[in-house]
This record gives structure tokens, C-alpha cells and sequence, in this order.
């Protein structure tokens, strides 16, 4: 499969060795010479130009291509770009910029295949490394919002009582549940909460101190999770 990917910065970069590494062929557009450079060392094709103009992606084989990423630091940029590929039948990545905001997403998430923010995944990813423990963040859903995964313990309030049982917070709501390793699945009300189950519950930020205490007995203030 061939991905354009628009910017051979940090994000660009990484994800396109990644392609790589899969068996994926990969074309790099980057304006900048010393990005140029740096990804022609690493092996890859490289057109230089600017991607958010049309005949820049064009010269990238866009309408062979499977995916367009636009992974550069300017929004704009890669709104552009992403609406270009939209016209050559690309599916559409693009990333956000740091500034994140949630009416910045829900304005471009209806155009685009896709709408990623690295910045705020590598920060989940340092979230649960600092928290440890049996509670691990999956995702930020938006700026209040977290999917979060639990495990539970042998000193867990939860444990013996079934789903149906399961008496969750306000603005929370159970998404899945798994015995052990398994596999997560829907939630079955009947089924009966033991010790290694895994619970993934999506959650408001101000809940998240109560819900831990519910499901896992342990306190801790919700800022360790999320929000502000």
C-alpha cells in the first residue's frame, strides 16, 4: 500500500518508518531543507514542496495513493492538503496542533477521515506510567471526557457483585468488560466481577475520583487522571 505523508517532522517522520517497518511504501512531502534532508538520510522519498498546494501532492502519485497523512505543526496546512487528497479519493488524516480545542475538532473531524492530536496521546501514554497501578487511561475523548480502563483487585468493593449491580456515577457509562486476558467485550449485565476483570468505562473528568473508589476502592484526587 502507498500513504503520502505531508510533513517529515518528529510526527511525519515516525509515523512513516512505522509504514515502513509494516511493508508499506512511503512518500514524504517537506518544505523544509533540513527536514529534506534528514528523511532522504533515513531512506525515504522525499518531494520537496509545499503540500498544501495541489500540484506538490499530485507529484506524489495522490491518486495511487491509499491514505494521505498531514502531519505537519500547521493546522491550515493540513486542512488543505486533507481536502485536496478528499478530491483524489484519499482517505484523510490530519493532525491538530497542540493548541487544542474542542470546537477545533468538531470543525474539521466531518471533513477529514480522521483527526489525531500526538501531542495529547503521548500524554495519556505518560499518564500511565506515572500512574501505575490498576487503573490505566485509554483515551481523552474530548477536553472532559476519558475512556478508562480499571482493573480489578481482591480488595475491589466490586468484586462478587454482577454488572447489573454495578451502581456507576452520574456521566459515566460501562463500555466493555474482560475476565483476565480475554479479549474485551460488551458488557454482560449477568456476568460476575472477580478478581483480574477488566472494566473500561468512559468517564467526566469531575467523576473519575468517585468512580476509582467504586470500582477499585482506591482514592485518589482526579487531576491524576485528568483535567485541569
Amino acid at each position: 500500500m502507498l500513504y503520502v505523508i505531508m510533513g517529515a517532522g518528529r510526527v511525519g517522520l515516525r509515523t512513516a518508518r512505522v509504514l515502513r517497518e509494516s511493508g508499506h511504501d512511503v512518500t514524504l512531502i517537506e518544505c523544509d531543507e533540513g527536514a529534506v534532508e534528514r528523511a532522504r538520510d533515513a531512506g525515504f522519498d522525499v518531494i520537496a514542496g509545499d503540500g498544501a498546494l495541489e500540484e506538490t501532492l499530485e507529484s506524489a502519485n495522490l491518486a495511487e495513493a491509499d491514505a494521505l497523512g498531514a502531519l505537519t505543526g500547521d493546522l491550515n496546512d493540513n486542512f488543505v492538503a486533507c481536502m485536496i487528497g478528499k478530491e483524489h479519493g484519499c482517505r484523510t488524516v490530519m493532525r491538530i496542533d497542540e493548541d487544542y480545542r474542542e470546537n477545533i475538532y468538531r470543525r474539521y473531524a466531518s471533513q477529514v477521515d480522521e483527526v489525531i492530536y500526538p501531542e495529547r496521546l503521548g500524554a495519556i501514554a505518560a499518564k500511565n506510567a506515572l500512574l501505575g497501578g490498576n487503573i490505566r487511561a485509554i483515551a481523552d475523548i474530548a477536553q472532559h471526557l476519558q475512556l478508562v480502563e480499571f482493573t480489578i483487585t481482591d480488595t475491589s468493593p466490586m468484586k462478587g457483585y454482577s454488572l447489573s449491580e454495578l451502581e456507576l456515577p452520574a456521566n459515566t457509562k460501562l463500555m466493555a468488560h474482560s475476565k483476565g486476558d480475554a479479549p474485551l467485550t460488551t458488557p454482560d449485565h449477568d456476568e460476575t466481577v472477580e478478581a483480574d476483570d477488566h472494566l473500561v468505562v468512559l468517564a467526566d473528568f469531575d467523576t473519575l475520583s468517585d468512580l476509582r473508589s467504586i470500582v477499585v476502592g482506591e482514592s485518589s484526587p482526579s487531576k491524576a487522571l485528568g483535567g485541569a
